[in-house]
């Protein structure tokens, strides 16, 4: 694909100045982690959501995890509170059982040349320890590339997996990650600290974005300095460490280097909407940090660098929170966004995204399962039956 280096003024590829970000929901055509592998026990099943949408998922004793619609199709309860049967899950309620690919194989007061329909299956991997489904069309799951998460399994790193709910849209944590300029809000964390924005590249559906650092004031943080692997003095610029955090849509990834060819720090994050207005999201977060030459020092070193980076995704959390209400008091977006970067990637979000009011059909059934008009004659019909 090509690409296209930008100055800090460009034109940005803009939204419809009547779009509101807010209002531009998660492209279900994706692969989104729903839960941390860690979370589902073989032989048990877990209710998760991706923007209102229920989804069971499933982990057989012996196979592998699979997706289905998180509602039984007699009475609509919730099959993550049914009974994991072999392969199959079945219906806490009647004992209504589907088998991984949401066909229904039983139904224990019925004969199987009478089953009704099943219930709708996802694609499903896991990986990495985390469970992936996609949420969209499904025929599409084989041809949208599974995403590269960061360095996760390089026996060179050292990963943490982190991750809370949220209570923003999903594009205030993408704006937060890529724009830098905020590193006012960690003062206390991370002292004086100067970014410099050094340019950026930008596709369609993805986007670069570079920095160097420079501290100008109180010390280095414990934390930093574990994840650097040195120590920096104040007034001391860091024009050799460089950070770059890409979106490719609808996952981000921030890698920092030093003197190596090697990042010492790769992270990969995606924001997963929980509720249909997509004012929640699940932050799921892969953070790998390179293991030093001297064995056992990064894992010393460990405990100090979870309280920081907790610390700095703590605060993070807040301000975004913070930016919800006010959409949410305000009805709209204010914003007067005048960085360069931000511009793009909110460009970007619009133009991969979908619209939260477009996306309701999504949640009805099949028309195949839909009641239709009755006629004078079936009313009548039904009075004598009762």
């Amino acid at each position: 694909m090509d690409t296209l280096d930008v100055d800090i003024n460009p034109a940005p590829l803009q939204l419809c100045a009547q779009t509101d970000l807010r209002r531009i929901g998660a492209n279900p055509n994706h692969w989104y982690p729903l839960a941390w592998s860690r979370e589902l026990k073989a032989g048990r099943a877990i209710g998760v959501r991706f923007a209102g949408e229920p989804i069971v998922l499933v982990r057989p004793v012996d196979g592998a995890v699979f997706a289905l619609e998180d509602r039984c199709a007699h009475r609509q309860v919730p099959l993550h509170d049914g009974v994991v049967d072999g392969c199959a899950v079945r219906c806490c309620y009647h004992g209504w059982t589907y088998d991984s690919t949401g066909k229904c194989i039983e139904v224990p007061y019925l004969g199987h040349d009478k089953l009704p329909n099943g219930v709708r299956p996802y694609p499903c991997r896991e990986a990495a320890g985390l469970i992936f489904v996609f949420p969209g069309e499904a025929a599409l799951a084989e041809t949208v590339p599974f995403p590269i998460l960061g360095a996760s399994d390089d026996p060179r790193y050292r990963t943490r997996r982190f991750g809370k709910e949220v209570a923003c849209h999903f594009s205030f944590m993408h704006e937060n990650l890529t724009d830098m300029n905020h590193q006012f809000l960690h003062r206390k964390q991370m002292g004086q600290v100067r970014p410099r924005h050094r340019g950026m590249r930008i596709g369609h559906d993805w986007m670069e974005v570079d920095y160097t650092f420079g501290r100008t004031g109180g010390k280095q943080p414990l934390g930093e300095a574990a994840i650097l692997g040195k120590r920096r003095r104040t007034g001391e610029q860091n024009h050799r460490e460089l950070m770059t955090i890409r979106t490719e849509y609808p996952y981000q990834n921030l890698k920092i280097w030093t003197d190596t060819d090697l990042p010492v720090m790769n992270l990969w994050i995606v924001y997963v909407p929980l509720d249909r207005e997509q004012r929640t999201n699940r932050t799921f977060g892969l953070l790998s940090i390179q293991r030093p030459k001297i064995p056992l020092l990064l894992e010393l070193a460990w405990p100090v660098l979870v309280w920081f980076t907790e610390r700095i995704f703590t605060e993070d959390r807040w301000i975004v929170e913070e930016e919800q209400k006010a959409h949410d008091a305000q009805g709209a977006d204010w914003n007067q966004e005048v960085f360069p970067a931000i511009r793009e990637l909110r460009a970007l979000l619009g133009r991969c995204g979908l619209p939260i009011s477009a996306q309701a059909e999504r949640y009805l059934p099949p028309a195949t399962c839909r009641p239709g008009p009755r006629s004078e004659a079936d009313l009548h019909q039904a009075e004598a039956a009762a």
